[in-house]
């Protein structure tokens, strides 16, 4: 291979898959918005279509953000797709910077959780019915409007919802369609249906790490493009 070609390859390499140059600022530092806090959540995926990624949790100590801790993570089978685009039903993981309103799980809550922590019971379910007043939200026991074929029940995944933290896509003023029950969760066999998921014992020091006194967010993107982490 001639010598020009290896180094064009090279860069386009290096563009593709959004590398660093080495002293760069931590992630972080360089994206638009961090939510305010001073702890984050950046889940990464190397490319829109990518099912599988990096999660990382860092910590503002002194101006600086500091990584704190990292795990393998999956995404959607269809890959990410920018939030506000994002259509229910479609597989794909939202990207965006997001909330996190509570954790919950079919195990009781981690030692050191200090996150609020709602166990779930045979009677909770995730309301994702499109007609119904309780769409994209915990209803325990399901609420009567919400049809239990286009709803979640939690305990029947007791893998995944082991212990779980609900993101805030869509959940603020939910727009129906949209898509409802995305959560950061304990990883099954394989891809998502748009959640993100890493190991057990990742999901185990993320929730005895999250104080809701911090305001952590969650940011989800890829390395570079249209959903790259630095435009949230």
């Amino acid at each position: 291979m001639r010598p020009g070609v290896a180094v064009a390859l090279a860069s386009l390499s290096l563009l593709v898959l959004g590398a660093v140059p080495a002293g760069a600022p931590p992630l972080p530092q360089r994206m638009r918005d961090t939510g305010g806090g001073t702890q984050l959540i950046t889940a990464r995926a190397a490319r829109a279509g990518a099912t599988t990624g990096t999660l990382t949790w860092w910590d503002l100590r002194g101006g600086r953000w500091t990584r704190t801790g990292s795990a393998p993570a999956r995404f959607g089978a269809k890959g990410l797709v920018e939030g506000t685009a994002r259509r229910q039903g479609t597989d794909t993981t939202p990207t965006g910077l997001y909330t996190l309103p509570f954790a919950f799980g079919v195990r009781a809550a981690p030692p050191g959780t200090r996150m609020p922590y709602r166990r779930a019971g045979r009677d909770a379910w995730w309301c994702e019915d499109n007609a119904s007043r309780a769409y994209n939200r915990w209803t325990r026991p399901r609420a009567a409007d919400c049809r239990a074929a286009e709803s979640e029940h939690l305990a029947s995944s007791p893998r995944q919802y082991a212990y779980a933290l609900v993101v805030g896509f869509n959940y603020d003023r939910p727009v129906r369609g949209r898509g409802a029950g995305i959560f950061l969760h304990v990883q099954g066999r394989g891809p998502t249906a748009g959640c993100v998921s890493v190991p057990e014992d990742a999901m185990r020091r993320l929730l005895a790490w999250a104080d809701p006194a911090r305001r952590p967010h969650l940011a989800i993107g890829t390395a570079s493009g249209a959903t790259a982490l630095t435009r949230y």
